[in-house]
């Protein structure tokens, strides 16, 4: 269930006898030609939401306004910088602890958020706070591996676009059709957590948003599959981690 749905009652109610939360993170940047500007925030959102309901949890508002400096070339993205988003969260952290919140899940979305999460959530005490991207689980890789292989890339990829296309809507583009270069393993290595360059320059490398990801293997069947995967192993995760208060 969605905290912001609750009454006050009902939270002090759920808190009398759990003490774990999960916190989904996000962005709002342009996720290439069929992406759709919130996958991050929607992939995540879905997610911890069927988590919720596996484990008769709370879900609290997500954080879809984070840093995506990088793709600000493109129309729609909206990046704050690393410093604020980092003070916001360890804001937002902080305040759940101080509620009675004494687990809280973060379930990212999205690359250049981790460092950020980290260091805001370094402040709280230890074994309060669990940081997972939902991709980090081997039963999820193994899908994005059989579905897409290296096609997956690092930035809209198919995967997350699936999940979208699962659960909000789906869209085509013909810029999608034929795939993108293929990126080295250097690159992948040098860029990961989002390390791309100032914005003139990325969307010159990348213009139409893709990097090494083949947006248009996504299917919506992919994506219930993905989605199937992601939460039995988080949720698995999240009842191990709320296990321990």
């Amino acid at each position: 269930m969605k905290l912001a749905h609750c009454t006050w009652y009902e939270v002090a109610d759920y808190l009398s006898s759990k003490r774990g939360i999960l916190l989904p993170c996000g962005s709002t940047e342009q996720h290439g030609p069929m992406g759709l500007i919130g996958t991050d925030a929607i992939c995540a959102t879905e997610i911890a939401g069927r988590v919720a309901n596996v484990t008769n949890s709370l879900v609290a508002p997500e954080l879809a306004y984070t840093p995506a400096p990088f793709n600000t070339g493109f129309p729609g993205t909206i990046s704050v910088s690393a410093g604020l988003f980092e003070n916001l969260a360890r804001e937002i952290l902080t305040g759940l602890h101080a509620q009675g919140f004494e687990r809280i899940y973060v379930l990212n979305g999205h690359g250049a958020n981790l460092e950020p999460l980290r260091t805001a959530m370094a402040g709280l005490p230890e074994g309060t706070v669990r940081l997972r991207s939902w991709w980090d689980f081997n039963a999820v890789n193994a899908r994005r591996q059989e579905f897409y292989g290296s096609w997956e890339g690092m930035h809209a990829t198919p995967a997350e676009v699936a999940i979208t296309q699962a659960t909000t809507r789906e869209t085509r583009h013909t810029d999608a059709d034929a795939p993108p270069a293929r990126l080295s393993a250097d690159y992948i290595a040098a860029h990961a957590g989002d390390k791309h360059g100032p914005p003139a320059e990325h969307r010159a490398s990348f213009p139409d948003g893709r990097v090494g990801s083949h947006s248009a293997l996504a299917t919506p069947e992919h994506g219930r599959a993905l989605l199937a995967a992601a939460t039995k192993a988080i949720a698995d995760d999240f009842s191990a981690f709320t296990a321990t208060i």
